[in-house]
C-alpha cells in the first residue's frame, strides 16, 4: 500500500475550488500531494497553481490541456471537476493512460458515452469512481443499514431528487462561466440524477441482484428562469425573453427488475428550500428525509394523523443504526457538505493507496448517469417508457 499518492485536479470552477481549498488541503497534510492542476480557462488554472504553491508549499504542473497531465508518470490519479460535458471523455483518456479516476457527478449526454466508459474500464482494468457524495450522507447510510437489517421489511418504493433553487447560479452563468446555463438553454431532461439515485441504488442493490429496467420522464413548462431573469436583469434581457428548454420540474419514474419503483424529481428553477426528498418505503415502515422521521408499523400507527409530533424522530435511531462509517469518522470529519465530501474522497483515496477497486464503479456510474439522456428521450417522445441498458451484460444477476 502506498503511504502517499500524487493527484492532479482538472477543473477549478466553483466546485473544484471549493474542494481544493477545503478537504483536499486538509488531506494534503495527511496522505496526498497535489502535483498537477488544469482548467480550460488559463486564469483559473493559474489561480489553482498559485493556491497550491501558497498553501501547500509545492509547485504543481499547471496547464489548460489535461492531456499533458495524463502523460506525467508520477501522477497516480486524476480528479475531474470540470464541466458536465467533459467528464466522461476525460475519464476515458485517464483510464487509457493508466490513472485512477475520481469523477464528479453529472448526467450523461448519450448512451454511447456510458458504454465507452464501461468498455474502457473492461479493456484497461483501471478503476473509475463516480464521486457521488450523497451515498455517504448520514441519513442515507442509516437508512441503508435499516433496510439491510430488515427494519422496513421488503422495500417496495424509493424516491428522491435534487430540489435546490439554482436560479441565481443559472441566470448568472455567463459571468460565472458556469455550464448549467447552456444546459438549461439547450436540454430538457433529468440533468442531475445521481444525488439520490445513488443512495437508492445502493439500497435496492442495483447491479448486484437487481437493475433498472425502464423509465418514463415528464417535464413541466419552463417559466421560473425567465421570470427571475426579468426581475434581476431587466425585461429586455435575452435571458428574460428567450425560452429555456429545461422544464422547471422534471419527474422520472424508474421500474426495477426486482419489482420496485423509483421516483426522481429535478426541481431547480423555482423558489424553494433545499431538499433531496429522500424516502424509503417498505412493507414494515419507512424513512422520510423532509421530516427526518421513521415510521414503523405497530410502533407509530397511533400518530398517523398527528405525525408532526414525530418529526425529527430519526435521531432516536442513530445509536442503533448509524452506519459504521459514520460511527468511525463522525469525530474526525471536516468540511464539505456536512462531511459527505470528506467520506467520498476518503473512500477514493484509500482505494488508490491500496490499489483496489472503488466503491462506486463504472457500472454504477453508467447506470446512474444514463438516466439523463434516457429522460431526455422520454420527454421528447411525450413521456413514453424507454429501456435502460444493462451495462453489466448480465453479471448483475449473480453479482
Amino acid at each position: 500500500m502506498k503511504e502517499t499518492i500524487k493527484l492532479a485536479i482538472i477543473g477549478y470552477g466553483q466546485r473544484g475550488k471549493g474542494l481544493l481549498t477545503g478537504i483536499l488541503t486538509t488531506m494534503a497534510e495527511m496522505d496526498i500531494e497535489i502535483v498537477g492542476v488544469c482548467d480550460f480557462y488559463e486564469d483559473r488554472a493559474k489561480a489553482a497553481a498559485e493556491y497550491v504553491q501558497d498553501k501547500l508549499r509545492t509547485t504543481p504542473v499547471c496547464t489548460t490541456d489535461y492531456r499533458e497531465l495524463l502523460q506525467r508518470k508520477e501522477i497516480d490519479a486524476i480528479l475531474i471537476f470540470s464541466a458536465w460535458e467533459s467528464h466522461i471523455q476525460i475519464a476515458i483518456d485517464a483510464m487509457n493512460a493508466g490513472k485512477y479516476v475520481g469523477m464528479e457527478v453529472g448526467g450523461a449526454y448519450s448512451l454511447e458515452d456510458c458504454w465507452n466508459l464501461v468498455r474502457t474500464y473492461e479493456k484497461t482494468g483501471v478503476p473509475c469512481m463516480l464521486l457521488e457524495n450523497c451515498c455517504y450522507g448520514r441519513r442515507e447510510m442509516m437508512a441503508l443499514r435499516m433496510a439491510e437489517e430488515g427494519l422496513f421489511g421488503e422495500i417496495v418504493h424509493c424516491s428522491g431528487g435534487y430540489c435546490h433553487d439554482l436560479r441565481e447560479e443559472i441566470v448568472n452563468g455567463e459571468s460565472l462561466r458556469h455550464y448549467r446555463l447552456r444546459n438549461y438553454q439547450k436540454r430538457n431532461c433529468e440533468n442531475y440524477p445521481t444525488h439520490e439515485l445513488g443512495p437508492i441504488a445502493k439500497i435496492l442493490k442495483i447491479n448486484h441482484g437487481n437493475r433498472f429496467l425502464s423509465l418514463a420522464s415528464f417535464a413541466s413548462c419552463a417559466k421560473g428562469l425567465n421570470e427571475y431573469a426579468a426581475r434581476v436583469k431587466g425585461a429586455d434581457s435575452p435571458l428574460a425573453r428567450i425560452p429555456f428548454a429545461q422544464g422547471d420540474i422534471v419527474t422520472t419514474v424508474i421500474r426495477c427488475a426486482g419489482g420496485q419503483s423509483i421516483t426522481l424529481t429535478l426541481d431547480t428553477a423555482l423558489p424553494r428550500p433545499y431538499s433531496r426528498a429522500f424516502t424509503v418505503r417498505g412493507t414494515k415502515g419507512m424513512y422520510a428525509e423532509d421530516t427526518d422521521s421513521v415510521f414503523l408499523d405497530g410502533v407509530h400507527n397511533a400518530d398517523d394523523f398527528h405525525w408532526k409530533k414525530q418529526w425529527g424522530n430519526a435521531v432516536k435511531y442513530e445509536e442503533q443504526y448509524d452506519h459504521p462509517l459514520w460511527q468511525e469518522y463522525k469525530k474526525n470529519i471536516c468540511g464539505g457538505h456536512d462531511g459527505i465530501d470528506w467520506l467520498v474522497f476518503r473512500a477514493f483515496i484509500d482505494s488508490v493507496k491500496a490499489g483496489t477497486e472503488v466503491p462506486i464503479d463504472v457500472y454504477d456510474a453508467a447506470a446512474w448517469m444514463c438516466i439523463s439522456t434516457l429522460s431526455e428521450n422520454s420527454i421528447a417522445l411525450g413521456g413514453i417508457p424507454v429501456s435502460v441498458p444493462d451495462f453489466t451484460s448480465g453479471r448483475w444477476i449473480c453479482s
